[in-house]
This record gives C-alpha cells, structure tokens and sequence, in this order.
C-alpha cells in the first residue's frame, strides 16, 4: 500500500507590507536603552547575539572589525561594514520596509553600532521578542561549613 499525502504551502501571510518606514529613526537608540547600552559597552557581543537570532554564523559581525583592517593592509580603502550592511539591507527586504541600497550603505558608513541599533529595534517590533536577551541577577550566598 501506498500512501500519497499533498501539502499545500500558503506564504501569504510571510508577506510583507510595501512601502512601510523603519519602526524607528536611526539614531532613536534610547528608544531602548538596554540594548543602546549593550551596543556601546560591548558591541561584539550585542552585533554577534542579533547575528544569531537571525540564523546566521554567531560571529559573522567580527568581519565588520576585520574586514577594513585587512583591506587597508591590501591598500584598498574600505569605510562600508559588509556585515552591517547586509544585515540592514535583509531586514528592510524581510519586512518591506522603504528604502535603496545606497540609502543602507549610507547609514552603515554614518553610525555602524547604530545601524546594529536599528536592527535590533526592527526585530524586536515584528518578533515581539528581543535578539539580545537581558540577563536577571543571581544571589549566591555563601555555603556555611557548618560550624567548623
């Protein structure tokens, strides 16, 4: 006995709006200060846990430090963070939000950790959930030896 089964995908409901601005300004970081913190204190941190919420490789984001080094080494003057860059430039495709990629090249170049910023915001508002997850203190208290 065969047993055929037909599965119908429907992606309507994956698509985005056209032509809907950027939930926040790119320079609206204190919209939320955690994560504006967390760019600024540690910025491979913030950049590589956004990276893995959006399913690529966690250190994917160390390129954007690297890669101009390495280029200036070569001789070949590079200002644009590649990572930054693509990044900005998926998310504005995903949710279909307006804009060029001259308009993303120009933003990454201006203020990089607040395009990560930006990012991060974008996520957040269509995931309901944070990429970049606050820890809660914990309290240990000491073990007592027991009198002795």
């Amino acid at each position: 006995h065969i047993i055929t089964t037909s599965i119908v995908y429907s992606d309507h409901h994956l698509q985005p709006m056209a032509g809907q601005e950027w939930s926040s300004g790119l320079f609206d970081c204190w919209e939320d200060k955690f994560s504006c913190c967390y760019a600024f204190w540690c910025w491979p941190c913030f950049a590589c846990a956004i990276s893995e919420g959006l399913g690529e490789n966690r250190l994917l984001p160390l390129c954007d430090l690297c890669s101009p080094a390495v280029a200036a080494i070569a001789g070949i003057p590079l200002c644009v963070p590649p990572v930054a860059l693509s990044f900005r430039t998926a998310v504005r495709k995903k949710y279909g939000i307006k804009g060029t990629l001259c308009n993303d090249i120009t933003m990454s170049c201006v203020c990089n950790l607040c395009v990560w910023c930006q990012i991060d915001r974008e996520l957040k508002r269509h995931n309901n959930s944070s990429t970049v997850q606050s820890q809660t203190p914990v309290t240990i208290q000491p073990v007592s030896s027991g009198g002795k």
